[in-house]
């Protein structure tokens, strides 16, 4: 899965979306030639955490995984207060049976246990108990990480949205290696020398 796939990447947004988790994915991703397309429960803008009002480009029952190169779902108060959202992780189930990737973080991954998504993939949230209290069966498959991906399916929590990028710049090819690891550095712990990789690189 790269840029060479010519498919868009879709990022699900719904009200109470948390504005500052994909962020660094979108805006890297779409630098490095991805289309990034927002698709939500219908097509009536929606209005995240921080008050931003997004169009939407489609509604979520006219997207299909052979049209995308990835799903992201980002975190939302809506995850944990309603089912509203448990279409998304259905479609993340039929991306996933697809074999076309799905990035989860924050909440998002709490409606990937609901759906069964974590019972037999690593994966990492927020906390563990936090996933525990969805009822999944998945436990014994909780990493203590920043990010974590298994085959298809990345997982983070709600401070590593910069480990959240990192592993969808790898799975999608955008960036590997030295480079990879120098634009982690860069933009999660403010290492200067990782900017001269990236300059080298012609990765800025």
């Amino acid at each position: 899965m790269n840029a060479t796939t010519g498919k868009p990447v879709h990022l699900a947004v719904y009200d109470t979306l948390a504005d500052w988790e994909t962020g660094h994915a979108t805006a890297q991703l779409a630098r490095s030639g991805h289309e990034i397309r927002t698709v939500g429960p219908a097509t009536a803008p929606v209005r995240s955490i921080g008050g931003l009002r997004v169009q939407l480009d489609l509604a979520l029952e006219d997207l299909r995984p052979e049209d995308s190169a990835l799903l992201i779902l980002p975190g939302a108060d809506l995850w944990d207060t309603s089912d509203d959202l448990a279409p998304f992780a259905r479609t993340a189930r039929a991306f996933l049976d697809a074999g076309v990737p799905v990035a989860a973080i924050c909440g998002a991954t709490a409606g990937l246990a609901r759906e069964g998504l974590l019972d037999d993939r690593d994966h990492t949230s927020a906390v563990s108990f936090y996933l525990a209290a969805t009822g999944y069966a998945g436990g014994a498959r909780y990493v203590e990480a920043d990010a974590v991906t298994d085959g298809a399916l990345i997982t983070a929590g709600p401070t590593e949205p910069v480990a959240f990028a990192r592993e969808i710049l790898r799975l999608l090819g955008v960036y590997e290696g030295e480079v990879l690891d120098a634009w982690y550095r860069l933009f999660h712990d403010s290492d200067a020398a990782a900017y001269g990789v990236l300059e080298k690189a012609g990765a800025l």
